[in-house]
């Protein structure tokens, strides 16, 4: 059965990069890129993540293991076009998905093939549609909800996310890009239940998958008073 997944990298403090980087600077010496790359250590020093990449080296351990059933897991993939404009040059001709990504826009832009599986196609009717094509592309396997996380937020939003699962990093950054942001759509007396289905834990970072059981009333608990 085809889930629509995500999974994010966040610090302590629920941060998955610095403040936003705006305008035309060079984005790797920011502030979102620095606190980004923190959070994302984990990840870029496993084997299965730099073998994606076509780097060699890397450590074969839980870490590992987590991104490699990442990948195999994912038949298609959901994106935002900031992540799909930026991760264009550094992913090269041969980007690590190997499948097909569906990239949320309001810009239409031809279909683009790369090489190894990996095509981009601009959605620009919504993130549901986006969200429904990969299914249809998907095989049978999984949409992964690839990013960033104003993306995550909609998706999860629009009651379309089925599993997410978030790489706890131990640092407190104290600003930046939140995942779990107020733009979710939640109303003062409501919430979305998620139920956790696996900890793993490894001495830089603890991965917590959670199903997501969808909005929930929230409910006085008058507990105590004597009733």
């Amino acid at each position: 059965m085809t889930k629509v997944t995500a999974q994010m990298s966040v610090s302590l403090d629920g941060f998955y990069a610095g403040p936003r980087h705006e305008g035309d600077g060079d984005w790797m010496g920011s502030a979102e890129c620095s606190a980004f790359f923190r959070v994302t250590r984990w990840a870029i020093s496993a084997m299965a993540w730099r073998e994606r990449q076509g780097f060699a080296g890397g450590e074969q351990d839980l870490n590992s293991d987590v991104i490699r059933e990442t990948f195999e897991a994912a038949g298609a993939y959901v994106m935002g076009r900031r992540m799909a404009d930026g991760g264009e040059v550094p992913w090269g001709e041969e980007p690590p998905f190997r499948a097909p990504v569906f990239v949320v826009t309001h810009r239409p832009r031809p279909t683009l093939e790369r090489k190894g599986g990996t095509s981009f196609t601009y959605v620009t009717d919504g993130v549901a549609s986006a969200v429904e094509q990969a299914r249809a592309a998907a095989g049978g396997k999984n949409v992964a909800v690839a990013g960033g996380g104003t993306l995550v937020r909609q998706v999860l939003a629009a009651g379309l996310l089925d599993e997410l699962e978030v790489h706890v990093v131990p640092v407190v950054l104290g600003t930046g890009m939140r995942l779990l942001d107020a733009d979710l759509g939640l109303g003062t007396d409501e919430g979305i239940e998620l139920t956790p289905t696996r900890v793993l834990h490894a001495p830089d970072v603890t991965h917590i998958r959670y199903s997501v059981k969808g909005r929930a009333p929230l409910v006085l608990d008058d507990r105590g008073r004597g009733n």
